[in-house]
């Protein structure tokens, strides 16, 4: 068994998976339109870097939130899908939406409004 990580506190291990400023948003679009190629991901959060969303999915399923599934076609088919441990984190990512709708104010635009419709 591998050494445990340190943290301060329950909510550091939280923020350990889903920090990040693409995380949370590529687990509520696979959550809401469910299994997702990489560039259907990339289309959806329109201003993420490649490396950067690539680093995340990866992190993501090495914590076995979300599972990345090769198809053996020619080219090759990759999905994303949201694990059963990582259907976990919905009422957080849906505390999210509803925090973020609620302190929108002047101060944002929101481009994606359907993000966080029921």
């Amino acid at each position: 068994m591998s050494e445990k990580i340190k943290v301060t506190c329950e909510m550091e291990i939280t923020l350990k998976v889903i920090g990040g400023k693409w995380k949370p948003l590529i687990l509520h679009y696979l959550q809401e339109e469910g299994p997702k190629r990489y560039n259907q991901i990339l289309n959806f959060l329109e201003s993420a870097p490649k490396k950067t969303l690539t680093n995340q999915l990866r992190e993501l399923e090495e914590q076995e939130i979300i599972r990345r599934k090769v198809y053996p076609t020619t080219p090759v088919k990759v999905e994303y899908s949201v694990t059963k441990h990582g259907e976990t984190l919905y009422p957080i990512l849906e505390m999210m939406c509803e925090w973020g709708s609620q302190n929108e104010g002047d101060r944002y635009e929101v481009t994606n409004r359907q993000c966080c419709e029921e």
